[in-house]
């Protein structure tokens, strides 16, 4: 009866899907990478399926190989050792082979570097400024408003809110939007990580480096800064929220009013 349960239970998770399609976080014991929510994430993915594919016939061939070696060329049958030292052909091809596979690799790869670091044209910008320990949001075509986004502690969350990953302040953005994202620091290295959208982009003080996010479907996704950035460095989350456009709008009319503007004396916001 075993394998009816484990059907029953494959069947549970497959219909708890569009629940789990509202929030994005790690869950325990999981294996593969979390869900694709933008076109780069998925071309992640794929490159990543890919890649296990190849690594897994190296391995069945290497191991397939070792089992040949040890049982054609063990003592019994071979008491009288071959005293040969170099084969050509087989010299060229162990090295052929793998210089193969690395070209054969490469091309899908350098693909999607371009595709990852070539920013089609958006419809606005968001700058994301680490700190030590949290991050700050300027929405410069939207005002040009402002605002902290901080850990929330255990006692702040709020129902279906993960741990160490939620915060006071939530990005937010319109769904099937292209947009711009220039992320910087004001002290030490940071790293802007949302493991969904497929970014993952260092914060440097003095710099202002620049990736692009699609995201295709509303939810709540989440993620850390990926950098040794101090002490403090595990309790500095993001969180992005992803709306239709109608509620993204009456977001930026409410945070215009509720945020001050980047280029005024800043003001620490109260959580939300």
């Amino acid at each position: 009866m075993k394998w009816r349960t484990l059907v029953a239970a494959g069947a549970a998770m497959f219909a708890a899907g569009p629940a789990l399609a509202e929030s994005v976080v790690p869950q325990p014991w999981q294996m593969g990478l979390q869900r694709a929510v933008t076109p780069v994430m998925e071309r992640i993915t794929e490159f990543h399926d890919l890649l296990l594919v190849i690594i897994t016939l190296i391995c069945l061939v290497v191991f397939a190989l070792i089992g040949y070696v040890v049982v054609r060329f063990r003592e019994d049958r071979n008491p009288v050792p071959s005293r040969r030292t170099h084969n050509t052909a087989l010299e060229v091809i162990w090295t052929a082979i793998p210089v193969l596979i690395l070209v054969i690799i490469s091309i899908p790869s350098f693909k999607l570097l371009y595709y990852m670091d070539t920013i089609p044209e958006t419809e606005f910008r968001i700058k994301a400024i680490g700190h030590q320990w949290y991050w700050s949001y300027v929405y410069p075509d939207h005002g040009n408003f402002t605002f902290d986004a901080i850990m929330k502690h255990d006692d702040e969350l709020e129902p279906g809110e993960p741990r160490l990953l939620a915060t006071d302040n939530y990005v937010v953005i319109p769904v099937n939007t292209k947009i711009k994202l220039q992320v910087t620091a004001d002290d030490v290295l940071h790293s802007w990580t949302v493991p969904a959208f497929g970014v993952k982009i260092d914060a440097i003080p003095g710099r202002l480096n620049e990736v692009w996010i699609e995201a295709r479907e509303t939810g709540t996704f989440y993620g850390q800064c990926s950098e040794l950035c101090g002490y403090g460095h595990g309790f500095m989350p993001i969180a992005v929220k992803v709306v239709n456009r109608e509620e993204f709008d009456a977001w930026v009319k409410q945070a215009q009013e509720e945020f001050a503007r980047a280029d005024q004396a800043p003001v620490r916001m109260a959580a939300n």
